[in-house]
Order: C-alpha cells, then sequence, then structure tokens
C-alpha cells in the first residue's frame, strides 16, 4: 500500500480557502462589534474590556486592571480612565482580590452582562445553529483549529 501524498496545488488551495473563511469571518466578527458598540454607545476598547470580562468570567478567572492594560496594550494610566468611565457608566466595579485584599480585581455587573449577552444572542444562537449541524468528532477538529490559529496569532502578536 503506498504512502497518502496529498497535491501541492491542491493542497494550497484548500488552506487558502480556509484562510478566506477565517478572514470573512473576522469580518463578520468585526461587523458585529461594531453595531454592538454602536448600540451601546461605547468605543472599541471599551467592548474589547466587557468581551475580556465575560470570557475571563466564563473561564473562572479574575481579571486585575493590570490584566486589562497588558490585554488591550495600553497604560495603566489609561486603564485607569478606562475603568472609571466604565464604571461610572454601570458596567462594571472595583472589587477585594479573593486571595490578595490589597490588590483589585474588575467584575462584571449584572446589568451589563445581561445588556451584552442581549446584544449578542441572536448571533450566538445562530453561530450555535451552524456548530450543531457538525458531529462531535467535526467539532473537535474546528476548535483544535481554532485554537492553534489563536496561539499562532497570539505568538505573533508582537
Amino acid at each position: 500500500m503506498s504512502e497518502y501524498r496529498p497535491d501541492p496545488a491542491s493542497r494550497e488551495s484548500a488552506v487558502q480557502r480556509v484562510l478566506v473563511g477565517v478572514r470573512a469571518l473576522n469580518d463578520a466578527l468585526d461587523r458585529m462589534h461594531s453595531g454592538v458598540k454602536d448600540d451601546m454607545g461605547m468605543n472599541a476598547t471599551d467592548l474589547a474590556t466587557l468581551r475580556m470580562l465575560i470570557i475571563r468570567e466564563q473561564q473562572g478567572q479574575p481579571v486585575s486592571p493590570h490584566d486589562i492594560a497588558r490585554h488591550l496594550r495600553i497604560s495603566t494610566a489609561s486603564t485607569t480612565k478606562l475603568l472609571d468611565r466604565l464604571a461610572a457608566a454601570g458596567y462594571l466595579e472595583r472589587r477585594p482580590h479573593p486571595h490578595d485584599r490589597r490588590a483589585r480585581v474588575i467584575a462584571l455587573l449584572p446589568a451589563s452582562r445581561t445588556a451584552f449577552f442581549a446584544h449578542y444572542r441572536e448571533s450566538l444562537g445562530a453561530m450555535r445553529d451552524v456548530a450543531g449541524t457538525y458531529s462531535d468528532a467535526d467539532l473537535d477538529v474546528v476548535a483544535r483549529f481554532l485554537d492553534g490559529l489563536a496561539d499562532a496569532v497570539a505568538a505573533h502578536d508582537g
């Protein structure tokens, strides 16, 4: 039995097709985030902060102001202004760190979590519907692929 060797041209075509799909998804997500940002009266950094807080909350990870500054690549002074603005608007609050009382963590307020998901509900439902059409094995491959892409981009996101 001979070893399978993919045709380089068809392999390159398949890779390009996937990368075009990733670009199209990225464009669609940009438009979705832009609409939510406008609806909620936020700028891109505000929305990126809320998205980070939602993701970290779902992962059970506390978020410090330093984590936000590093994630957004902004100064600590800019982070303080950002957090002051979002706290004044009722989106989040600073709380004592659960293990280090000298430190602070940033927490979403229930109303902001509700507003956030209300804006994303339709899109998230549509994405879930698409994912539901694939087998568990297919979804495992897709998840590994997306995780790999995220790691590759993060590694080169200097």
